[in-house]
């Protein structure tokens, strides 16, 4: 009787350990989340802003599809993109307090408006929100010299501030961000 105890303990415990192990992980993201912050150098720990996005492909499709003119659009894929500001800056030229913001953009053929929003962990655009904009600003579109099938954000350094750059296909806008210490 104590062999049969020992028995189903033990069958019992391989049943257990074996679906515990056996967990189900989601396959790899064809939008993968990516990071930029300024100070773009990994040695300079103290940054002034960090954006978090998902990179959409184009994979033959035209931007104007994926993120029409005209339209609030969630800047990337999946959740809203989120952008933090560890001190006051001003962004386009427009005064921000230190803290975390959803970003969306408005695309035309000229100039893109780039909205940030108080409203956090949102899921694309579909519960935007205008009366929780915090600011609007312009960014004009220029021409890349290389096209980019991946959705990318990056900081363009320069002596005292940076632009964030929003580049796709060859659409190239540009937002200027500078901390006010």
């Amino acid at each position: 009787m104590k062999k049969i105890l020992t028995l189903t303990a033990v069958v019992v415990c391989l049943v257990v350990s074996t679906t515990a192990s056996a967990q189900k992980f989601s396959g790899l993201d064809k939008s993968p989340m990516d990071v930029a912050a300024y100070p773009t150098s990994y040695k300079v720990s103290e940054k002034v802003a960090k954006v978090s996005y998902s990179r959409p492909q184009l994979k033959g499709r035209s931007i104007a599809e994926l993120a029409p003119a005209g339209a609030v659009w969630r800047t990337g894929a999946n959740e809203a993109v989120e952008v933090t500001f560890y001190t006051d800056v001003t962004f386009g030229g427009s005064a921000v307090k230190a803290g975390t913001y959803s970003l969306f953009t408005i695309p035309g053929a000229n100039e893109w408006t780039v909205i940030l929003n108080s409203k956090l962990n949102q899921w694309g655009a579909y519960s935007y929100d205008e009366s929780a904009d915090v600011v609007r600003v312009k960014g004009a579109v220029s021409k890349g010299t290389e096209s980019l099938d991946a959705f990318s954000m990056a900081f363009k350094e320069g002596d005292k501030s940076a632009d964030l750059v929003i580049g796709w296909g060859t659409v190239r806008v540009a937002v200027p961000v500078a901390a006010t210490m």
